[in-house]
């Protein structure tokens, strides 16, 4: 698939050379400004492929700044502590249901008989933008105790696949560091630590 892609892209270059040349080769036999024509037509055959190519790189950018992070609103610890004993007693479920399609979809995972873990995905906005959640959430109180929120683009699938051809739009997340407040390596660690270790004893 790759190949066939590198091929399609080398011969669409071949005919942009072409269509270049031949406008440049028209406004000098037709006294027009070769420049203006070689120059217009080279824009023409960019914007075919790479339209959206600067849209969708703002447009992440944008929102990665704006809306993506890490933010731990309960600790384990606080969550032990307002609930004695409980943490003991949890049982682990490991259970998942989805509503929802592959563009759109929450995804329920029933890790013990208390603590749920929800990821959920939304897309495609305009320029290619899917956005994604994670949350830890109490099932008793229905408070998100974590969440996480990213964002990519191209539709990123499971394995690390993606659907198409336009490979330079693929951004499968928000680049590190892009919101420092809430989005370093520590936090993240945090939230595995706190969805492991709310998991419950094995069954």
């Amino acid at each position: 698939m790759g190949l066939a892609i590198l091929g399609a892209l080398v011969l669409y270059l071949l005919i942009s050379i072409a269509v270049v040349v031949g406008a440049i080769k028209y406004a000098k036999n037709n006294g027009k400004s070769a420049r203006y024509w070689g120059w217009s037509a080279a824009l023409v055959m960019y914007l075919i492929p790479f339209w959206d190519w600067i849209p969708t790189v703002a447009v992440h950018q944008y929102y990665c700044k704006t809306e993506s992070g890490f933010w731990v609103y309960k600790t384990l610890d606080q969550w032990k502590k307002m609930n004695p004993g409980v943490a003991e007693a949890l049982v682990e479920n490991l259970s998942v249901i989805r509503l929802g399609d592959k563009e759109n979809f929450t995804d329920t995972y029933f890790i013990n008989q208390r603590i749920n873990k929800v990821v959920k995905k939304y897309g495609k906005f305009m320029f290619n933008r899917w956005r994604h959640e994670q949350e830890i959430v109490d099932t008793k109180t229905n408070e998100v105790l974590a969440r996480h929120v990213n964002f990519s683009t191209a539709q990123i699938l499971v394995g690390g696949g993606w659907y198409g051809w336009k490979f330079w739009l693929r951004n499968s997340s928000c680049s590190k560091g892009a919101n420092s407040q809430h989005d370093t390596q520590e936090l993240r660690e945090q939230f595995v630590e706190l969805e492991v270790q709310l998991n419950g004893r094995k069954k």
